[in-house]
């Protein structure tokens, strides 16, 4: 299984970013996909996470009405981070964690099985 994540770039306060991340090497629409973010000196901190079907969402409170997440079962095995009115404490590498399985906790970053290579945001004031 592979993910691949996009998107990252550098960007004004304010402004607004979509990462994807395109899964490989299974069955795409099996299980729940999620974002998570991490800065130097800190622990991986959950964003956000899409149930298998697309229908179940679960946002961090840091992000709630901002970011939101979405998934391309058909065509594209790809899920997506919409962020929007970015702030500079949003800066960050973003990773894309695939393999979540139905029932499991969706902030827990062990109850993923997969992880993309991570992609940097930057938010300058």
């Amino acid at each position: 299984v592979q993910l691949q994540a996009s998107g990252g770039g550098s960007v004004q306060a304010g402004g607004s970013l979509r990462l994807s991340c395109t899964v490989s090497g299974r069955t795409f629409s099996n299980y729940g996909m999620g974002w998570f973010r991490q800065v130097p000196g800190k622990e991986r901190e959950f964003v956000v996470a899409v149930s298998w079907s697309g229908g179940g969402r679960y946002t961090a409170d840091s992000v709630k009405g901002r970011f939101f997440i979405s998934r391309d079962n058909n065509n594209k095995n790809t899920v997506y981070l919409q962020m929007n009115r970015l702030k500079p404490e949003d800066t960050a590498v973003y990773y894309c964690a695939d393999g979540l399985r139905y029932g499991s906790r969706w902030s827990d970053e062990s109850e993923y099985q997969y992880w993309g290579q991570g992609t940097q945001v930057t938010v300058s004031s």
